[in-house]
């Protein structure tokens, strides 16, 4: 008898592990990932992105510029995906207008490179 309680238990704490260890995944659905405010913000990174790398093949853009600049996009991508992480998924409009500054930063030394 005392096994079969043992068994059951453990199967119970299995599931609730289970439970927990994919509480994350559900905060990066689909949703959360094409979230509005997201989009915006990584579509600029995105756009940026294309931006540099446009300019380290017409040649007005040296390499060791670029890797500075998508080290500054990186960090502001990262920064989104922490902000998302602590609204489920989503991130507020305040956050979404600080990364906008940010972008914009690194928008103004793109163009000046």
């Amino acid at each position: 008898m005392k096994r079969k309680i043992t068994a059951a238990v453990s199967v119970v704490v299995a599931a609730i592990m289970l439970l927990i260890g994919t509480a994350p995944a559900f905060a990066e659905s689909d949703w959360a990932k094409t979230h509005p405010r997201r989009k915006q913000v990584n579509d600029r990174l995105n756009n940026q992105n294309r931006r540099i790398n446009n300019k380290v093949k017409n040649g007005t853009m040296t390499t060791a510029q670029a890797q500075k600049l998508r080290a500054n996009d990186r960090n502001i991508r990262q920064e989104e995906r922490d902000m998302a992480k602590q609204n489920g998924g989503h991130i507020t409009k305040q956050e979404q207008r600080t990364l906008n500054q940010q972008e914009n930063e690194n928008s103004r030394q793109i163009h000046r490179e």
